[in-house]
């Protein structure tokens, strides 16, 4: 028995379709984040999420993803895609001691 053709049609276009890019949220709560490291693929985003009662600026100067949210306050968040693989350095320009490192994988 053959497949139908809109059967086989479908399951080649699935097979070749990317990945649904998926959204990690990384708390920032008594002077760190929730995690040290986390790995993403390409494509996904971070959503960095404020639980303190300050300030916080996130930024990185990696080669990989360089970028600066700059400062926003408790309960709001700032999302970055991680488009490219590489290894991207996460720190916080207002506490220097805050520091994520982030694999984006292919």
């Amino acid at each position: 028995m053959r497949p139908l053709p809109f059967a086989a049609a479908l399951i080649a276009l699935l097979a070749v379709l990317p990945a649904q890019a998926a959204e990690h949220v990384i708390s920032q709560k008594g002077k760190s984040f929730s995690q040290r490291k986390l790995v993403v693929h390409a494509g996904d985003s971070v959503k960095f999420v404020n639980d303190d009662p300050f300030n916080h600026n996130v930024f990185s100067l990696s080669e990989t993803k360089s970028f600066d949210l700059g400062s926003y306050s408790q309960g709001l968040a700032k999302t970055v895609v991680m488009d490219q693989p590489g290894t991207v350095e996460v720190e916080c320009a207002v506490h220097p001691d805050m520091k994520l490192l982030v694999e984006v994988k292919k």
